[in-house]
């Protein structure tokens, strides 16, 4: 595939990954605008500040999909290299919109569509990872943290290459979209995970 379709499929990526579904969800349900709840963000996470547990379900499905989307078909049209260029700008697309004056979310549900479709058995060890950490602390911010950080290092001892490229790059993006709360929990001031609704929120993910 030429430099030309690669970027065309890469920008399609891109424009996929950047639906704020988190935003219209809650608009559309009459939730209001969630960008002016909790911590501003438009993933599922802070979504379920709003109390509404099925519209944060909606977010997380819609978003992880934005990545899954975008790389199956990618890798019908390409292969793995354009999948993996597909997926990086999936999860750039999410948390940088331009309809949002690029104000986005962490990237983690569009990460995990990613890493699902591309590579299964990376994303279900990411996975583990995301579940083992978040159970054990409740912090849903070093579960995901994690998680983005292990993934390339799962993909390179499968020998996938190219994939643990690709991860290494959406790593890097999740891990500086989770800095300010890198900073809570090095300081110990990180929320912990409640279902409770908006009396009792989670921290961001």
């Amino acid at each position: 595939m030429s430099l030309a379709n690669m970027l065309t499929v890469g920008l399609a990526g891109y424009l996929a990954g950047s639906i704020p579904f988190g935003l219209l969800f809650t608009r559309l349900a009459g939730a209001g605008d969630v960008r002016r709840i909790g911590s501003g963000n438009i993933g599922a996470t802070n979504v379920l500040r709003t109390g509404r547990r099925g519209l944060a379900v909606a977010t997380l499905i819609a978003d992880a999909l934005k990545g899954a989307v975008p790389v199956a078909l990618a890798l019908g049209l390409g292969g793995v290299e354009l999948a993996a260029v597909t997926g990086v700008a999936a999860v750039l697309g999410h948390c940088f919109p331009p309809w949002l004056r690029f104000r986005g979310g962490k990237g983690v549900a569009t990460a995990t569509g990613v890493l699902f479709t591309l590579t299964p058995s990376v994303g279900l060890v990411a996975l583990i990872v995301f579940l083992v950490l978040v159970a054990s602390t409740r912090y849903v911010s070093l579960g995901s943290i994690m998680a983005a950080f292990t993934a390339p290092l799962f993909a390179l001892a499968f020998g996938l290459t190219v994939e643990a490229a690709a991860y290494a790059v959406i790593a890097l993006v999740v891990i500086l979209r989770h800095r300010d709360n890198i900073r809570r929990l090095l300081a110990g001031r990180e929320h912990v995970l409640q279902l409770g609704g908006p009396r009792d929120p989670p921290e961001e993910a």
